[in-house]
């Protein structure tokens, strides 16, 4: 498998394409745990209620015990007491609790997403055409490297780039393909065909 082209030109252009997608990544994976983060400081408020329902329990709890001794209504006040506070303050601490819980859920939810749908997008976009590029490559390094470049492949070579390669591809190695073709020049037109499969030029024959 062919990853990168030899030439330094499309070599330099390969590279920094694949380097601009690992960093495009990575900043995904930067911001995603950036939102969680974001979303889990919503937290302090969840355990603020939470906290403040626990001290309202508590306080009732210890009142019921300080009166919980006297000698006529005193079991009764403090179980009276303990009740209030499971109701009022153990209900704020279960409510503080379960949205800090809902709160992480959604954390975890949005940091997800603020990763996934850019990173597939891009994925999705960049893949297709890298592997495609990566197909093409090695398939023509299989090729134009199965056998020795004698005469006539170079002849075969130049008549496939001049009747296969499009015009801007052939105009980068000669200003007149067919004229090259037809007078026997083949040098331009095997040039041409090498760097369409990311090679670079053979020697000249």
């Amino acid at each position: 498998m062919r990853l990168y082209p030899s030439l330094p030109g499309p070599l330099r252009r390969t590279l920094a394409l694949d380097l601009l997608v690992a960093a495009l990544l990575l900043l995904f994976v930067w911001l995603g745990f950036r939102v969680q983060d974001a979303v889990l400081e919503l937290n302090s408020l969840s355990r603020g209620v939470t906290q403040a329902g626990g001290a309202v329990q508590e306080t009732l709890r210890r009142a019921g015990e300080a009166i919980g001794g006297a000698a006529l209504l005193g079991g009764q006040l403090r179980e009276a007491l303990q009740e209030a506070g499971g109701q009022t303050g153990g209900t704020v601490a279960a409510t503080g609790r379960e949205a800090e819980a809902r709160v992480n859920s959604l954390a975890d939810l949005l940091g997800l997403l603020t990763w996934y749908i850019p990173t597939n997008l891009l994925l999705l976009r960049y893949l297709p055409d890298r592997l495609a590029i990566v197909r093409r490559m090695t398939a023509g390094a299989r090729v134009l490297g199965a056998g020795p470049l004698t005469p006539e492949r170079r002849r075969l070579l130049a008549h496939r780039a001049a009747y296969g390669l499009p015009h801007a591809a052939l105009l980068r190695h000669t200003r007149d393909p067919l004229g090259d073709l037809e007078a026997g020049r083949h040098d331009a037109l095997v040039a041409a065909e090498y760097e369409a499969a990311g090679l670079g030029p053979p020697a000249a024959g």
